[in-house]
Protein backbone atom coordinates (compact mmCIF):
# COMPACT_ATOMS: atom_id res chain seq x y z
CA UNK A 1 0.00 0.00 0.00
CA UNK A 2 1.58 3.09 -0.79
CA UNK A 3 2.22 6.05 1.51
CA UNK A 4 0.39 8.85 1.96
CA UNK A 5 1.46 12.13 1.49
CA UNK A 6 2.63 13.59 4.83
CA UNK A 7 1.09 17.27 4.29
CA UNK A 8 -2.16 15.18 3.53
CA UNK A 9 -1.87 12.97 6.65
CA UNK A 10 -1.78 15.64 8.70
CA UNK A 11 -4.17 18.30 6.87
CA UNK A 12 -1.98 20.83 6.09
CA UNK A 13 -0.79 22.73 3.03
CA UNK A 14 2.54 22.00 1.51
CA UNK A 15 3.20 26.12 2.01
CA UNK A 16 2.32 25.58 6.04
CA UNK A 17 3.74 27.11 8.50
CA UNK A 18 5.51 25.75 11.65
CA UNK A 19 3.02 26.83 13.71
CA UNK A 20 0.43 25.10 11.38
CA UNK A 21 1.41 22.29 11.14
CA UNK A 22 2.18 21.88 15.08
CA UNK A 23 -1.24 23.24 15.49
CA UNK A 24 -2.45 20.21 13.10
CA UNK A 25 -0.45 17.91 14.78
CA UNK A 26 -1.80 18.43 18.32
CA UNK A 27 -5.44 18.12 16.54
CA UNK A 28 -4.72 15.16 14.56
CA UNK A 29 -2.90 13.47 18.13
CA UNK A 30 -5.94 14.22 20.12
CA UNK A 31 -8.46 12.78 17.90
CA UNK A 32 -6.47 9.74 16.80
CA UNK A 33 -5.39 8.77 20.20
CA UNK A 34 -5.65 5.30 20.81
CA UNK A 35 -6.78 5.43 24.23
CA UNK A 36 -9.71 7.34 22.92
CA UNK A 37 -10.88 5.20 19.95
CA UNK A 38 -10.28 1.61 21.78
CA UNK A 39 -13.29 0.36 19.56
CA UNK A 40 -11.27 1.03 16.11
CA UNK A 41 -8.76 -1.40 15.64
CA UNK A 42 -7.23 1.10 12.65
CA UNK A 43 -6.22 4.25 15.31
CA UNK A 44 -3.05 2.72 16.36
CA UNK A 45 -1.62 2.61 12.67
CA UNK A 46 -3.12 6.26 11.79
CA UNK A 47 -1.46 7.38 15.21
CA UNK A 48 1.65 6.03 14.41
CA UNK A 49 1.11 7.59 10.58
CA UNK A 50 0.63 11.04 12.10
CA UNK A 51 3.38 11.02 14.19
CA UNK A 52 5.48 9.55 11.58
CA UNK A 53 4.12 12.99 9.69
CA UNK A 54 4.88 15.47 12.42
CA UNK A 55 8.63 14.13 12.74
CA UNK A 56 9.58 14.90 9.47
CA UNK A 57 8.33 18.46 8.91
CA UNK A 58 8.71 19.40 12.19
CA UNK A 59 12.35 19.63 11.65
CA UNK A 60 13.21 22.17 9.00
CA UNK A 61 16.37 20.01 7.63
CA UNK A 62 13.99 16.92 7.11
CA UNK A 63 11.00 19.00 5.87
CA UNK A 64 13.33 20.49 2.68
CA UNK A 65 14.47 17.13 2.06
CA UNK A 66 11.07 15.61 2.01
CA UNK A 67 9.36 19.08 0.05
CA UNK A 68 12.54 17.61 -2.67
CA UNK A 69 12.64 14.11 -2.78
CA UNK A 70 9.19 13.08 -0.94
CA UNK A 71 9.27 9.79 1.01
CA UNK A 72 12.91 9.22 -1.06
CA UNK A 73 14.32 11.20 1.70
CA UNK A 74 13.87 8.82 4.21
CA UNK A 75 15.29 5.65 5.15
CA UNK A 76 12.82 2.88 6.28
CA UNK A 77 9.89 5.35 5.75
CA UNK A 78 10.75 5.72 9.21
CA UNK A 79 10.80 9.68 9.33
CA UNK A 80 14.94 9.05 9.86
CA UNK A 81 16.72 11.07 7.33
CA UNK A 82 19.75 9.05 5.38
CA UNK A 83 22.58 8.02 7.62
CA UNK A 84 20.82 8.34 10.73
CA UNK A 85 18.86 5.97 12.88
CA UNK A 86 17.04 3.17 11.15
CA UNK A 87 14.16 0.60 12.49
CA UNK A 88 13.54 3.36 15.35
CA UNK A 89 9.91 5.01 14.85
CA UNK A 90 8.73 4.15 18.44
CA UNK A 91 11.62 6.53 19.41
CA UNK A 92 10.71 8.98 16.80
CA UNK A 93 7.06 9.19 17.74
CA UNK A 94 8.12 9.17 21.76
CA UNK A 95 10.64 12.70 20.75
CA UNK A 96 7.71 14.33 18.65
CA UNK A 97 4.78 14.14 21.09
CA UNK A 98 7.27 14.84 23.74
CA UNK A 99 7.66 18.17 22.21
CA UNK A 100 3.71 19.03 21.98
CA UNK A 101 3.48 17.74 25.48
CA UNK A 102 6.09 20.04 26.91
CA UNK A 103 4.41 22.84 24.57
CA UNK A 104 1.45 22.04 25.75
CA UNK A 105 1.66 21.45 29.32
CA UNK A 106 5.38 22.83 30.21
CA UNK A 107 3.81 25.81 32.07
CA UNK A 108 2.79 22.91 35.04
CA UNK A 109 5.84 21.36 34.73
CA UNK A 110 8.11 24.25 35.68
CA UNK A 111 9.08 25.04 31.67
CA UNK A 112 9.31 29.15 30.69
CA UNK A 113 11.12 31.73 32.40
CA UNK A 114 14.03 29.67 32.96
CA UNK A 115 11.95 26.38 33.95
CA UNK A 116 13.63 24.76 37.53
CA UNK A 117 17.08 26.77 37.18
CA UNK A 118 15.82 29.24 38.80
CA UNK A 119 15.79 28.46 42.41
CA UNK A 120 14.42 32.26 43.54
CA UNK A 121 10.58 33.01 44.02
CA UNK A 122 8.96 35.97 44.58
CA UNK A 123 7.36 37.14 47.39
CA UNK A 124 3.51 37.11 47.82
CA UNK A 125 1.35 40.21 47.51
CA UNK A 126 -0.14 41.46 50.72
CA UNK A 127 -3.25 43.42 51.63
CA UNK A 128 -3.88 45.64 54.13
CA UNK A 129 -7.26 47.15 54.78
CA UNK A 130 -6.82 50.74 56.55
CA UNK A 131 -9.85 53.19 58.09
CA UNK A 132 -9.51 56.94 57.38
CA UNK A 133 -11.75 59.86 58.77
CA UNK A 134 -13.08 62.17 56.59
CA UNK A 135 -11.18 65.07 58.29
CA UNK A 136 -8.04 62.67 56.81
CA UNK A 137 -9.01 62.38 53.33
CA UNK A 138 -9.62 66.18 53.12
CA UNK A 139 -6.45 66.81 54.02
CA UNK A 140 -4.29 63.60 53.58
CA UNK A 141 -2.23 62.02 56.39
CA UNK A 142 1.08 60.14 57.56
CA UNK A 143 -0.29 56.92 58.98
CA UNK A 144 2.02 54.22 60.74
CA UNK A 145 0.77 50.89 60.25
CA UNK A 146 1.96 47.64 61.92
CA UNK A 147 1.74 44.07 59.81
CA UNK A 148 2.71 40.67 60.27
CA UNK A 149 5.10 39.67 57.48
CA UNK A 150 7.76 37.35 55.76
CA UNK A 151 11.11 39.41 55.58
CA UNK A 152 14.53 38.45 54.63
CA UNK A 153 16.83 36.56 57.29
CA UNK A 154 19.52 38.28 58.69
CA UNK A 155 21.45 34.78 59.55
CA UNK A 156 21.54 33.66 55.81
CA UNK A 157 20.53 36.72 53.97
CA UNK A 158 17.85 35.45 52.43
CA UNK A 159 19.88 32.37 50.79
CA UNK A 160 18.53 29.65 52.79
CA UNK A 161 21.84 28.29 53.82
CA UNK A 162 23.65 28.25 56.95
CA UNK A 163 26.30 31.33 56.74
CA UNK A 164 24.77 32.67 53.51
CA UNK A 165 26.28 30.07 51.47
CA UNK A 166 25.11 29.83 47.70
CA UNK A 167 23.00 26.66 46.73
CA UNK A 168 24.04 23.97 44.85
CA UNK A 169 22.80 21.78 41.42
CA UNK A 170 19.96 19.33 42.43
CA UNK A 171 21.88 15.93 42.00
CA UNK A 172 18.74 14.51 40.92
CA UNK A 173 18.45 16.73 38.40
CA UNK A 174 21.23 18.63 37.37
CA UNK A 175 20.08 21.49 37.86
CA UNK A 176 16.92 21.38 35.54
CA UNK A 177 14.44 21.17 38.01
CA UNK A 178 12.79 18.40 36.37
CA UNK A 179 13.33 14.64 35.67
CA UNK A 180 11.85 12.64 32.35
CA UNK A 181 10.78 9.31 32.52
CA UNK A 182 9.94 6.55 29.64
CA UNK A 183 6.30 5.25 29.79
CA UNK A 184 5.57 2.92 26.54
CA UNK A 185 4.90 5.60 23.62
CA UNK A 186 5.09 8.85 26.37
CA UNK A 187 8.33 10.45 27.62
CA UNK A 188 6.52 11.99 30.74
CA UNK A 189 8.01 15.05 32.74
CA UNK A 190 7.48 15.79 36.36
CA UNK A 191 9.33 17.97 38.75
CA UNK A 192 12.25 16.80 40.57
CA UNK A 193 11.01 15.49 43.82
CA UNK A 194 14.08 16.58 45.29
CA UNK A 195 14.54 20.05 44.74
CA UNK A 196 10.58 20.23 44.21
CA UNK A 197 11.59 22.31 40.66
CA UNK A 198 13.87 24.99 42.00
CA UNK A 199 17.37 23.19 40.34
CA UNK A 200 19.45 24.09 43.25
CA UNK A 201 19.64 22.59 46.61
CA UNK A 202 20.65 23.97 50.20
CA UNK A 203 23.03 21.23 51.44
CA UNK A 204 23.17 23.04 55.02
CA UNK A 205 19.66 24.26 55.79
CA UNK A 206 19.95 27.73 58.05
CA UNK A 207 19.35 27.39 61.57
CA UNK A 208 17.19 30.82 61.86
CA UNK A 209 15.03 30.12 59.14
CA UNK A 210 14.92 26.38 57.81
CA UNK A 211 16.47 26.90 54.96
CA UNK A 212 13.37 29.19 53.41
CA UNK A 213 15.67 32.53 53.59
CA UNK A 214 12.79 34.38 55.54
CA UNK A 215 11.18 34.47 59.07
CA UNK A 216 8.33 35.89 60.14
CA UNK A 217 8.35 39.67 61.40
CA UNK A 218 6.22 42.08 62.24
CA UNK A 219 6.64 45.18 60.58
CA UNK A 220 6.09 49.02 61.06
CA UNK A 221 5.53 51.23 58.14
CA UNK A 222 4.99 55.10 57.51
CA UNK A 223 2.59 55.13 54.62
CA UNK A 224 1.52 58.34 53.24
CA UNK A 225 -2.19 58.88 52.25
CA UNK A 226 -3.00 61.33 49.60
CA UNK A 227 -5.76 64.16 50.44
CA UNK A 228 -9.17 62.70 47.87
CA UNK A 229 -9.04 59.41 48.93
CA UNK A 230 -12.31 57.48 49.09
CA UNK A 231 -13.56 54.31 50.53
CA UNK A 232 -12.32 51.83 48.11
CA UNK A 233 -9.06 53.60 46.72
CA UNK A 234 -6.35 51.34 46.77
CA UNK A 235 -3.04 52.14 47.25
CA UNK A 236 0.30 49.57 45.63
CA UNK A 237 3.30 50.26 47.95
CA UNK A 238 6.04 48.08 45.35
CA UNK A 239 8.51 45.65 47.08
CA UNK A 240 6.69 46.01 50.78
CA UNK A 241 4.93 42.35 50.80
CA UNK A 242 6.51 39.41 51.56
CA UNK A 243 10.14 38.32 51.18
CA UNK A 244 10.71 36.23 48.35
CA UNK A 245 11.62 32.67 49.20
CA UNK A 246 15.76 32.26 48.79
CA UNK A 247 16.12 35.53 47.59
CA UNK A 248 13.50 36.26 45.45
CA UNK A 249 12.50 39.92 45.13
CA UNK A 250 9.48 40.77 47.54
CA UNK A 251 5.85 41.63 46.78
CA UNK A 252 3.68 44.27 46.75
CA UNK A 253 1.46 45.47 49.75
CA UNK A 254 -1.70 46.79 49.08
CA UNK A 255 -3.70 49.17 51.38
CA UNK A 256 -7.54 49.61 50.69
CA UNK A 257 -9.27 52.49 51.88
CA UNK A 258 -12.41 52.81 54.23
CA UNK A 259 -13.21 56.47 55.28
CA UNK A 260 -15.21 56.04 58.33
CA UNK A 261 -18.71 57.57 58.30
CA UNK A 262 -19.14 61.58 59.59
CA UNK A 263 -21.56 62.84 62.01
CA UNK A 264 -21.96 66.04 60.20
CA UNK A 265 -21.14 65.40 56.10
CA UNK A 266 -22.29 63.05 54.15
CA UNK A 267 -20.05 62.47 51.38
CA UNK A 268 -21.29 62.18 47.44
CA UNK A 269 -17.86 62.03 44.81
CA UNK A 270 -16.78 65.21 45.38
CA UNK A 271 -19.44 67.45 47.17
CA UNK A 272 -20.16 66.95 50.41
CA UNK A 273 -23.71 67.25 52.39
CA UNK A 274 -24.43 69.05 55.53
CA UNK A 275 -28.28 68.88 56.68
CA UNK A 276 -28.98 72.31 58.90
CA UNK A 277 -32.34 72.24 61.34
CA UNK A 278 -33.45 75.96 61.52
CA UNK A 279 -36.42 76.88 63.56
CA UNK A 280 -39.85 78.05 62.17
CA UNK A 281 -39.60 81.17 63.10
CA UNK A 282 -36.07 81.74 61.10
CA UNK A 283 -37.09 79.77 58.01
CA UNK A 284 -40.53 81.84 58.00
CA UNK A 285 -39.04 85.04 58.54
CA UNK A 286 -35.69 84.60 57.00
CA UNK A 287 -31.65 84.81 58.94
CA UNK A 288 -28.61 83.56 59.31
CA UNK A 289 -27.19 80.42 60.48
CA UNK A 290 -23.76 79.55 60.91
CA UNK A 291 -22.67 76.04 59.71
CA UNK A 292 -19.00 74.13 59.88
CA UNK A 293 -16.96 73.17 56.96
CA UNK A 294 -14.49 70.31 56.51
CA UNK A 295 -11.45 72.24 56.26
CA UNK A 296 -12.55 73.22 60.44
CA UNK A 297 -13.57 76.48 59.24
CA UNK A 298 -16.99 78.12 59.82
CA UNK A 299 -19.78 79.94 57.11
CA UNK A 300 -22.30 81.89 57.42
CA UNK A 301 -25.37 81.06 55.22
CA UNK A 302 -28.34 83.13 54.41
CA UNK A 303 -31.60 81.32 55.05
CA UNK A 304 -34.44 82.89 52.42
CA UNK A 305 -37.69 84.47 54.03
CA UNK A 306 -40.28 81.79 53.68
CA UNK A 307 -37.49 78.74 53.26
CA UNK A 308 -39.24 75.33 53.27
CA UNK A 309 -37.09 71.93 54.12
CA UNK A 310 -34.98 70.65 51.74
CA UNK A 311 -33.79 73.39 50.36
CA UNK A 312 -30.51 73.38 49.39
CA UNK A 313 -27.83 75.94 49.04
CA UNK A 314 -24.07 75.56 47.72
CA UNK A 315 -20.68 76.75 49.23
CA UNK A 316 -18.56 76.59 45.97
CA UNK A 317 -15.36 75.09 46.26
CA UNK A 318 -15.87 73.65 49.96
CA UNK A 319 -15.90 70.21 49.00
CA UNK A 320 -13.22 67.16 49.05
CA UNK A 321 -10.38 67.84 46.51
CA UNK A 322 -10.04 65.41 43.38
CA UNK A 323 -7.59 62.54 44.17
CA UNK A 324 -3.87 63.44 42.66
CA UNK A 325 -5.84 65.86 39.95
CA UNK A 326 -7.38 69.68 40.00
CA UNK A 327 -10.18 70.80 41.47
CA UNK A 328 -12.55 70.64 44.72
CA UNK A 329 -16.11 69.55 45.15
CA UNK A 330 -18.83 71.66 46.98
CA UNK A 331 -20.41 71.69 50.00
CA UNK A 332 -24.68 71.66 49.81
CA UNK A 333 -26.67 72.56 52.71
CA UNK A 334 -29.90 71.20 53.39
CA UNK A 335 -32.42 73.08 55.43
CA UNK A 336 -34.87 71.40 57.48
CA UNK A 337 -37.28 73.13 59.20
CA UNK A 338 -37.95 72.27 62.87
CA UNK A 339 -41.63 72.02 64.24
CA UNK A 340 -41.02 72.99 67.92
CA UNK A 341 -42.10 70.84 70.66
CA UNK A 342 -42.50 71.52 74.31
CA UNK A 343 -44.98 74.11 73.91
CA UNK A 344 -45.84 76.15 76.89
CA UNK A 345 -49.50 77.61 77.37
CA UNK A 346 -48.80 81.11 76.20
CA UNK A 347 -46.33 79.76 73.28
CA UNK A 348 -50.01 78.03 71.87
CA UNK A 349 -52.25 80.92 72.43
CA UNK A 350 -49.76 82.64 69.99
CA UNK A 351 -49.64 79.85 67.70
CA UNK A 352 -53.78 79.74 67.41
CA UNK A 353 -53.59 83.23 67.68
CA UNK A 354 -51.33 83.25 64.48
CA UNK A 355 -53.30 80.64 63.00
CA UNK A 356 -56.82 82.80 63.08
CA UNK A 357 -54.90 85.43 61.38
CA UNK A 358 -53.33 83.42 58.64
CA UNK A 359 -54.43 83.48 55.24
CA UNK A 360 -53.96 81.25 52.05
CA UNK A 361 -51.43 83.03 50.82
CA UNK A 362 -49.51 82.30 53.88
CA UNK A 363 -49.43 78.58 52.96
CA UNK A 364 -49.30 78.38 49.46
CA UNK A 365 -48.01 75.03 49.42
CA UNK A 366 -50.88 73.70 51.29
CA UNK A 367 -53.28 75.56 49.70
CA UNK A 368 -52.53 74.20 46.15
CA UNK A 369 -52.42 70.49 47.39
CA UNK A 370 -55.90 70.30 49.05
CA UNK A 371 -57.31 72.41 46.54
CA UNK A 372 -56.02 69.13 44.26
CA UNK A 373 -57.33 66.84 46.53
CA UNK A 374 -61.05 68.80 46.67
CA UNK A 375 -60.93 67.87 42.69
CA UNK A 376 -60.17 64.32 43.42
CA UNK A 377 -62.58 63.42 45.38
CA UNK A 378 -65.73 65.71 43.35
CA UNK A 379 -64.31 63.59 40.01
CA UNK A 380 -64.34 60.29 42.34
CA UNK A 381 -67.97 61.04 43.35
CA UNK A 382 -68.55 61.97 39.60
Amino acid sequence: MAKRDFYEVLGVARGATAEEIKKAYRQKAKELHPDRNADDPDAESRFKEVNEAYEALKDPEKKAAYDRFGHAAFEGGSGAPRGGRQGHPQGDFASAFSDVFEDLFGDFMGRGGGGGRSRATRGSDLRYNLRVTLEEAYTGVHKAITLPSSVACDACHGTGAEGGAEPVACPTCSGMGKVRAQQGFFTVERTCPTCGGAGQIVKNPCRACGGAGRVQKDRTLSVNIPAGVETGTRIRLSGEGEAGLRGGPPGDLYLFLDVADHPIFQRDGLNLYCRVPVSMVNAAMGGEVEVPTIDGGRARVRVPEGAQSGKQMRLRGKGMPALRGAGQGDMVIELAVETPVKLTARQKELLREFDRLSEQSNNPEGSSFFSKVKGFWDGMKG
